[in-house]
This record gives C-alpha cells, sequence and structure tokens, in this order.
C-alpha cells in the first residue's frame, strides 16, 4: 500500500563526478519541515561501499507538534537503510506451555503496542509478523498506521492455519472444552474457506504450519502437517488472491511439499534436505532461518519455566538446526532474516546477524538478509531495503562498521521511521 502522501528526500553523494539527487516517500503529514542529516559514512548495501562524508537532506513534512530537527549530525556514525525482519509475533511474549491459556485477545493486543516500539527502536523499521491470535497483528498493524502508537511497518498474516491437532492449535485442553485455535482447518476446502477468512479480515499474508513444531505439546517437528494436496490448495487460493504464502516447516518431507507447492518462503528449515535446497534454488523460494532463539533458548530455558516435553525437543532440533542450514547457506539458497521474536525478548532482534556470520555468511551477506532480500520476499523492492529514489525514509545508525562487526548492529543508537526520528541517542546532534 502506497503512502497517501509523497515528499521529497534529496539525497546528495559528493563523488569526484559531481552531484545528484534522489526522491524518498514519507509519511503523510501536516507542517512543513527541512532535515539534513550529516552522515560520516553510509553503507550501500547492495553493492557493499562505504561511502564516506555523506549529507541527505529531506524536505516535506513531519506530524504536527513534533517536528524533526533541522540538522541530524551523524558524522561520527555509519548510516544504513532500516532493517527488516520477516518473522517476528508481536503480540506474543516469552511464555509457553499451560501458562498461555491465561493470556486473553486484548492482552495479546497490548502486548503487540509494546512490542512494536521495541522492535522499532531496535532499528527495525519494517516487519512481517506471521502469526497472531485473534486478528490483533491486523488492529496492531492499523493502529501503527494511524499514528496511535508508534511500531515499525507492518506485513500481517492473522491467524496461522494448523491441522486439527498440530502446531498452532490449542492442545493443552483434554476433550471436554472442545477447544480449536482460530487458524485450525481441514481438508482441501477447509483450507480454502480459511484462506479466504483471513483475507476478509485483514491479513496481508498467509501462514500456514506444514510440520510439528518445537514449541507446542503433541506434535512432532519432522512430521508433516498438512498433506501435499492441501498445501498447494492453500498456495493456490492465496496467490489468487494477491497474498504470498509462509510456510513454517522444521521436517525435510513438509519442506519439500510446500517448496513444490510454491510457497514464498520456509520458515525455520531445520531438516532442509539436498532435495530441499534443490526444489527451493530451483523456484527461487527463500529460507528464513530464525536461529538466534536457539543460543538464547538453551540458555535460558529453565529460568522462564519451559515444560520439559517442548526443552526435549529444542535440545534436539537445534543443533540439527544449525548444521542443516549451514549447508542450506554453502548450497546458496536465498536467504531472508527472520527471528522468530516472542521466543525470545522482542528487541533482540539484531543478534540474528551473528549467528549467520558464524555459520558462513560474510557480514554484508548477513545485512542484505534485512535488507534488500527481505524486501524482496515481502514484495516491497519498490520502497524498502536500500537508499534510492522514490522509497521510504528509513534509515537507522550505528558506532564503528558493520562490515567489521556486525554486532554493532545489536546497539542502533538512531531510527528514523518515514523522514519521522524515532531515536537519537547521538549527545548534541540536534540543532
Amino acid at each position: 500500500m502506497k503512502p497517501s502522501r509523497f515528499v521529497s528526500l534529496h539525497f546528495f553523494l559528493l563523488f569526484y563526478f559531481g552531484v545528484f539527487s534522489i526522491n524518498f516517500c514519507r509519511a503523510q503529514a501536516v507542517a512543513p519541515q527541512t532535515v539534513v542529516i550529516r552522515a560520516g559514512h553510509l553503507l550501500d548495501v547492495k553493492s557493499g561501499r562505504m561511502l564516506g562524508n555523506q549529507m541527505i537532506v529531506i524536505e516535506g513534512d513531519t506530524r504536527a507538534g513534533a517536528p524533526a530537527p533541522h540538522i541530524i549530525d551523524l558524522s561520527d556514525a555509519t548510516v544504513l537503510p532500516g532493517l527488516i525482519d520477516a518473522h517476528t509475533h508481536l503480540t506474543m511474549t516469552t511464555n509457553f506451555g499451560y501458562s498461555t491459556l491465561g493470556v486473553s485477545i486484548p492482552r495479546e493486543a497490548l502486548y503487540g503496542a509494546r512490542n512494536a516500539r521495541v522492535t522499532l527502536e531496535a532499528g527495525f523499521t519494517t516487519v512481517r509478523n506471521v502469526g497472531a491470535h485473534g486478528f490483533t497483528d491486523v488492529a496492531l498493524r492499523d493502529a501503527i498506521n494511524a499514528g496511535d502508537v508508534p511500531g515499525p511497518r507492518m506485513l500481517v498474516s492473522g491467524p496461522a492455519l494448523s491441522i486439527t491437532g498440530g502446531h498452532a492449535d490449542n492442545n493443552l485442553l483434554p476433550f471436554e472444552y472442545h477447544a480449536t485455535s482460530d487458524g485450525t482447518a481441514d481438508g482441501v476446502d477447509g483450507v480454502r474457506h480459511m484462506v479466504r477468512q483471513n483475507v476478509k479480515y485483514g491479513a496481508d499474508l498467509i501462514k500456514f504450519m506444514a510440520s510439528g513444531g518445537v514449541l507446542s505439546h503433541g506434535d512432532n517437528p519432522q512430521a508433516s502437517q498438512y498433506t501435499e494436496e492441501e498445501m498447494r490448495a492453500i498456495v493456490q487460493e492465496a496467490h489468487r488472491l494477491g497474498r504470498k504464502v509462509a510456510a513454517h516447516a522444521h521436517g525435510a518431507q513438509a519442506i519439500l511439499w510446500a517448496a513444490q507447492a510454491g510457497v514464498d518462503s520456509i520458515e525455520h528449515g531445520s531438516y532442509i534436505d539436498d532435495a530441499d535446497i534443490a526444489e527451493m534454488k530451483k523456484d527461487g523460494t527463500y529460507l528464513v532461518p530464525t536461529l538466534y532463539l536457539g543460543d538464547w533458548f538453551l540458555e535460558n530455558a529453565g529460568k522462564v519455566g519451559i515444560p520439559e516435553e517442548l526443552a526435549a525437543k529444542a535440545r534436539v532440533v537445534i543443533p540439527a538446526a544449525r548444521k542443516n542450514v549451514q549447508r542450506a547457506f554453502a548450497a546458496g539458497v536465498k536467504v531472508g532474516f527472520g527471528t522468530d521474536a516472542a521466543v525470545y525478548p522482542h528487541g533482540l532482534n539484531a543478534h540474528e546477524f551473528a549467528v549467520y556470520v558464524k555459520l558462513g555468511m560474510t557480514p554484508l551477506a548477513a545485512i542484505q538478509t534485512a535488507t534488500v532480500n527481505d524486501a524482496d520476499l515481502l514484495g516491497w523492492s519498490d520502497r524498502i531495503g536500500t537508499v534510492e529514489a522514490g522509497k521510504f525514509a528509513d534509515l537507522i545508525a550505528v558506532d564503528g562498521d558493520p562490515l567489521a562487526d556486525v554486532t554493532t548492529l545489536e546497539r542502533v543508537k538512531f531510527v528514523m521511521k518515514g523522514g519521522e526520528v524515532v531515536k537519537n541517542a547521538y549527545a548534541g546532534s540536534q540543532k
């Protein structure tokens, strides 16, 4: 969805051959204001070039009552485009097992308001939310777009589709309660109806559970859940309605069937094998691996009350995922950046970068997963992911050089979304 008003951002690159300008989009606003950013370094995430002594001039409007500063001095910082996380659960928290039964839909929505702000302040100006109860992510997206609460741009799925008794169904209560999650659907007709229902209530994309999960009762991460026929029906219906599809898939068979069905991304991919890799490369399917959660989970499971059944599954799946995903990286599968934030506290999203580097990516390649790659995966390459003409003025800044130490992205000190300053920890930078 395009912004309702466009403004100009003139971005001057002072090369030996002269000066040129490009235009950026910015949020709708009412009070005219010009913002000048002096960037000591600017990372061109496409080429990997670090450009020195750049000046960015943003001409346009800011929201009434909160005018942006005239000059922002980031001459000692490195500026990058705003980061993207393609696998979040903003309306959920680090909460597992039977305690989740005490969380209401309204409470989840309020969690979302907090987590959206924390995620934005961590430098993630766009997210893809892949699973939320009661369409709380739709409500959060709309509240952010209306300016009611601060948060990143959101593409949302609503409730994830699950088979009866599968990952994302409510498997914690006995039969007499007849408890079923709001995304549960079986059979070709059932899943087609659920896709249409999610779209009806505001979903930007469709998420379904192709395999069992780790943090759920009574299912097996290596077992496929939906049949190949049901997966094809989900993808066909979603694509016909103009929605992309993300498939939660740990097991090799589920990954293969989902890729063959035409999903746009495989989430997790813990047991990805050579056949899966070949199919995904053939079709250009993205892998969104969500790896840092393994580090955090193994360190903190005993502190946050993880039920032993779930912890036992995690201790098996996490090491396997590292080994298999590393092989997928080496084989050249397209990779999108995603975190599964909510399994661990929101705001730690950027810790994912260091894991990618440990598994063989260069720092630049890791940064590209959260910029150009995710922009492509979301279908928003025309508006986010790089500093280029016609895109949103979404920028972050950090100390140091993220190409030398990617963990600098864990300490974002400046965030701008749509030309408005969200966070600025550089003392004396505003004049």
